[in-house]
């Protein structure tokens, strides 16, 4: 928001980035200059911090810049997709929203966002960024160091130094600049001097899966809220046809008035007929619980508790569970099951498993019986225990130290984490089972490698598959991938080539004289690795910087049957494009 012509606020198209550039604590000019002068999109970089690493980002605006009153499902849909489009380009999204729906979006997005493994934030700010006084520059600044260093898995919110759950949170005010809070869940992350995240509280994907955007989303959803001497009428309307599902605000822990027999037949009538019912409190802090008999009732009518869900996590819940191809029972399941981190069950788990195993035995030896010393030898003990077994292959003592665990993610010297150890170590049940707990595919060491890169050295092509599977994509410079296929193809590894394939690279990648690895191959006489690159649709007409074709390299070195087999492969090319080219004419 800036102000327009007659001082308004209003959202004003392609300024922002232009304004971004002109300020140093949110761009270092001197730096880009020095790095980026020749590209034809330079990033913004944000200044030097406490944090290791320079943050590079990129500014995508839409057109007509929307204010948040106007959001519609529509336009969630749009922002997931754009994320979609550009996931594997970045490490992290930053979505700049207007406060007034900027709960509604976030809790949205968490559920339209399938197996998310990188950090997505949304954050605005209550005084436009760009006043002399504003709290969108810490917001702005907080949300991009966030999003770019530390690797949470969540649709969150960023606000006022505090990191939120997206779909926990609500806004509180309209005049504070703390203005939204998470009324039954703590903050994930604290921005102080430094920022200090709860890793226990993270909701890590825990499926064999790739990330996916759902964008089908029922519309036909409604909110009541409760009130004294409410009409039946009215609680009717709201659920006639074609209303799919409604959330319910109800007194305190989920009561309804005992006395009211009509709207206990409407809401029965409504869910008899498949209309989904959740049922959440009215009031900010705690949950729906059946411990009135007025609650229970309506567990009775077919009604489900939402336990602590927010009205914004309820609403768009029931808009994606709805939205789905589901039988009754599933959507049934779905609506109970805590299944982005947006309630909290009754019956769910505290992780409170007591000492048991090897963590008692430690306990007895060092004859400590304070609970702080208990919890302190924990922090030491458990990653070095876990680190251990996960080097032993020893799946039985990770699964008993996986209650210990405060961050399945947490790495060790040289920003290692237990997933590159166990795909080093080449056992796939143990990566299998990491990943199944909630180990990301997407974090590098301090050599700018993920997992999968390791995966593809030791040519354990099961990993591969299964990392892929998981949505791990290589994040190696495309120079540093070309120069290894260009080599690979020299050197006649197939094995190599074949590993980076099923990686997900292109195979098309060059070195830094603009050699392909089907120059190298042509050069060296490698048919096999020659045959391999074709298939890959590498192409055989690229130049390097000595104006040699892959087929003058082969020609150069008197492989004959090189050029032979590059010739065959062209014509075979070429004709199956002129047969589709003339099957498309017949079809038209």
């Amino acid at each position: 928001m800036m102000n327009n012509e007659r001082g308004k606020l209003a959202p004003i198209p392609r300024a922002m980035e232009s304004c971004l550039r002109l300020y140093p604590h949110m761009h270092d000019a001197a730096y880009a200059a020095k790095r980026f002068s020749g590209h034809k999109l330079p990033p913004l970089v944000l200044p030097s911090s406490r944090e290791k690493n320079r943050i590079l980002y990129w500014v995508y605006e839409y057109n007509p810049l929307l204010d948040s009153s106007d959001m519609t499902m529509d336009d969630w849909i749009r922002v997931a997709m754009d994320i979609k489009r550009e996931y594997e380009n970045f490490d992290g999204f930053v979505v700049l929203h207007g406060t007034d729906t900027l709960a509604y979006t976030a809790s949205a997005l968490s559920f339209m966002m399938e197996n998310l493994g990188k950090p997505i934030i949304i954050t605005g700010s209550q005084i436009p960024l760009f006043e002399t006084r504003s709290d969108g520059r810490d917001n702005f600044i907080g949300s991009v160091i966030v999003a770019g260093l530390y690797p949470i898995p969540e649709v969150t919110v960023f606000f006022n130094n505090k990191l939120y759950r997206g779909n926990r949170t609500v806004k509180v005010s309209t005049g504070s600049l703390d203005a939204f809070d998470s009324p039954n869940l703590s903050p994930l992350a604290l921005a102080g001097i430094s920022i200090q995240v709860d890793y226990r509280l993270i909701f890590h994907p825990k499926s064999i899966a790739k990330f996916e955007v759902t964008d089908q989303l029922n519309r036909h959803i409604g909110l009541l809220r409760l009130f004294p001497s409410i009409s039946a009428e009215t609680v009717r309307t709201l659920l006639q046809p074609p209303t799919a599902g409604a959330v319910l605000q109800t007194y305190g822990s989920g009561n309804i008035p005992s006395n009211r027999k009509d709207l206990l037949e409407i809401l029965k009538e409504a869910t008899s007929r498949g209309v989904l019912i959740v049922n959440i409190t009215q009031c900010s802090h705690g949950g729906v619980e059946a411990i009135y008999e007025t609650g229970e009732i309506l567990r009775d009518a077919g009604v489900f508790p939402g336990f602590d869900m927010t009205p914004e996590a309820a609403l768009t819940k029931l808009s994606y569970i709805t939205g789905k191809d589901w039988d009754w029972e599933t959507k049934c399941k779905m609506l109970m099951q805590n299944i982005r981190g947006e309630l909290t069950s009754l019956n769910e788990d505290e992780n409170d498993c007591g000492s048991t195993g090897i963590l008692s035995i430690l306990t007895k030896a060092l004859q400590l019986s304070d609970s702080a010393e208990v919890e302190q030898v924990k922090e030491m003990m458990v990653p070095t225990l876990f680190f251990n077994a996960v080097s032993n292959c020893d799946l039985e003592k990770l699964k008993e130290l996986l209650p210990y665990i405060r961050d399945i993610n947490y790495t060790i010297t040289g920003g290692i984490t237990a997933l590159h150890v166990a795909v080093s170590e080449g056992d796939e049940d143990v990566v299998r089972w990491l990943l199944e707990n909630g180990a990301s595919v997407h974090l590098r060491d301090s050599n700018g490698h993920t997992p999968l890169w390791y995966a593809v050295e030791k040519d354990n092509m099961s990993i591969i598959f299964l990392l892929r599977k998981t949505g791990a994509h290589l994040v190696e410079p495309l120079l540093f991938l070309g120069e290894t296929i260009v080599t690979a193809g020299g050197n006649n590894n197939l094995t190599r080539l074949r590993s980076l394939e099923a990686a997900g690279c292109d195979m098309s990648l060059t070195d830094v004289c603009s050699r392909t690895g089907l120059h190298a191959a042509c050069t060296m006489g490698n048919s096999e690795v020659v045959q391999f690159l074709l298939s890959c649709n590498v192409p055989t007409e690229l130049k390097d910087k000595n104006d040699l074709t892959p087929t003058m390299c082969a020609e150069m070195n008197g492989f004959d049957y090189l050029v032979q087999l590059i010739e065959q492969y062209s014509m075979l090319k070429t004709n199956v494009l002129q047969s589709s080219r003339r099957i498309g004419a017949v079809k038209e």
